[in-house]
Formats: structure tokens, C-alpha cells, sequence
């Protein structure tokens, strides 16, 4: 059977009840490609019912719990569209007594992620405070640490994601999801963010987190009193969390379709 490589991504997003998730398997492209496109051999339609599930990692680093509750969400999404889920976060790089004067959120649950296990999924989702616009040193000092893995390629091909919390409205939310896609790109990841059908996002009733760039959540309120994220926040957490699943589904079994030559 003979399918294009740009109609392979056409062909996810115009019958989504072909994706990897579904039961349905492939159906058969007949003809020679009427677009132009160039043209690739594939293994016979099969659906990703009997193998091993998308896996998925979020990672993340919460000073006082508002990106430990987004990661939930994110992960709760993931496993709703079926991914096998790992929710981990990065080591605390503060002294534990500076820590606990300051109010951190000491003794979360999520175990601490090695930087060799990266490799082991098909996507990453990383979350993690701004600071001054910026990703939190905690996660920097991490994501410094992939050098290895960068060298052998070993996350190449694999979908990145990021959301992240500010303590104001513009404080940063965009430009620190941005400079951490930056990483993920150096790193050969495949970015993918929070689409506009998530329309929580067009909200104007409410002061809200969220943009085509990544989920969202505001720390402080006006009076600089501690915020818990908001329900839409949550849900756009869990909308990218489910979304990333999808994506990195279909990249999965459109490369277990093409001949091994073939896949880079």
C-alpha cells in the first residue's frame, strides 16, 4: 500500500476516528497521490490495540503546589485519551530549612525523574514556575543535565509540551513556555502546544491562565494572596494533557507503518 508522507498528517486530523486510540484501523489509500506529494511504502493497516500504549511523562517542578495541581491535570487528560502516564518531578535545588521558612510545599508524592529515563517515552510534558520570565532554575539545572542524550540523539522525534504559572497576569507566561521550547527544540523534540479548539482560552469573563502556547495558571490574586488554579485552568491543563497523548499517538503509528528504512 502506497501513502504520502503530507497525507499521513492530513489523514490523522480529517478522520480522528482513525486515530491511535481507536479501534479502527488505517484506511486504504488507493491511486497514485493526486498532491504532488512524495510517495512511501507502509506495512499492512494495523491498529495499536495489542502493543505497548503511548507513554508519556510529566515532569515538573512546584515551589508552593499551583504547577504539582496543573501537572495532575495535565496527567489526568493524558490517561483519559489512554497514554500510560508518569507524573515525576525534578530535584529541589533550595536548602530544606530556607525551603520550609519560605512556605514551600515540601514532601510531594511524585518521585524524583532521572534525566536517562527521557528516553524511555514517546512524550514529555514539562512543567515549571516562571521566574522572571524564565523556566525555574530547578527545571534549567535539570534540562542542563541532557547533554548525553542530546549527543545520541535520543530524543529526537519525541513530542515536547509546557505550561506553566506566573504570580500576575503578565508575568511571564508566554515568554517561559517559549524559552523552554527552545530547549526541547536544541533537543529534537516535536513541540506542540494548546490549540485554540480548547476554547476556554477565549474566555473574557474571568481573569484566566492559558494561550496557544501551553496551559496556564495565575499564583496570586490582586491582593497578592495565594490563588489555587481555577477550573478553567484545570481543564486546559487536562486539554493538553489529552491532546499531547493524542499527538504523540499518531506520530507513534504512523512511524510503525513505515518501512524501518525509512524512519530516522
Amino acid at each position: 500500500m502506497i501513502y504520502s508522507i503530507d497525507r499521513l498528517g492530513r489523514f490523522f486530523h480529517n478522520y480522528p476516528d482513525h486515530s491511535p486510540m481507536s479501534s479502527i484501523g488505517w484506511q486504504k489509500a488507493t491511486g497514485a497521490d493526486r498532491h504532488g506529494g512524495n510517495l512511501v511504502r507502509v506495512r499492512s493497516p494495523a491498529t495499536r490495540q495489542d502493543e505497548e500504549m503511548t507513554k508519556m511523562l510529566v515532569l515538573y517542578y512546584s515551589s508552593y503546589g499551583h504547577i504539582e495541581a496543573m501537572a495532575k491535570a495535565v496527567a489526568s487528560g493524558a490517561k483519559q485519551a489512554g497514554a500510560t502516564v508518569a507524573l515525576k518531578r525534578v530535584p529541589e535545588l533550595v536548602p530544606e530549612a530556607v525551603a520550609r521558612s519560605s512556605g514551600y510545599r515540601l514532601g510531594q508524592e511524585a518521585p524524583i525523574a532521572t534525566v536517562a529515563e527521557l528516553a524511555d517515552y514517546d512524550a514529555i510534558v514539562i512543567g515549571t514556575p516562571t521566574r522572571f520570565g524564565n523556566m525555574a532554575s530547578q527545571m534549567k539545572n535539570f534540562l542542563d543535565q541532557t547533554g548525553g542524550l542530546w549527543a545520541e540523539n535520543k530524543l529526537v522525534g519525541k513530542v515536547g509540551s509546557v505550561f506553566t504559572s506566573t504570580g500576575s497576569q503578565h508575568g511571564g507566561q508566554e515568554s517561559t513556555i517559549l524559552s523552554t521550547h527552545v530547549v526541547m527544540l536544541h533537543l529534537g523534540m516535536v513541540i506542540v502546544g494548546l490549540p485554540y479548539s480548547f476554547k476556554g482560552q477565549m474566555r473574557m469573563d474571568e481573569i484566566t491562565g492559558g494561550s496557544p502556547y501551553g496551559a496556564s495558571t495565575l499564583a496570586e490574586d490582586e491582593n497578592h494572596r495565594d490563588r489555587s488554579p481555577s477550573a478553567n485552568e484545570l481543564d486546559g491543563a487536562r486539554f493538553q494533557g489529552r491532546h499531547v497523548a493524542e499527538v504523540a499517538a499518531a506520530m507513534a503509528l504512523g512511524r510503525s507503518h513505515l518501512q524501518p528504512e525509512l524512519v530516522r
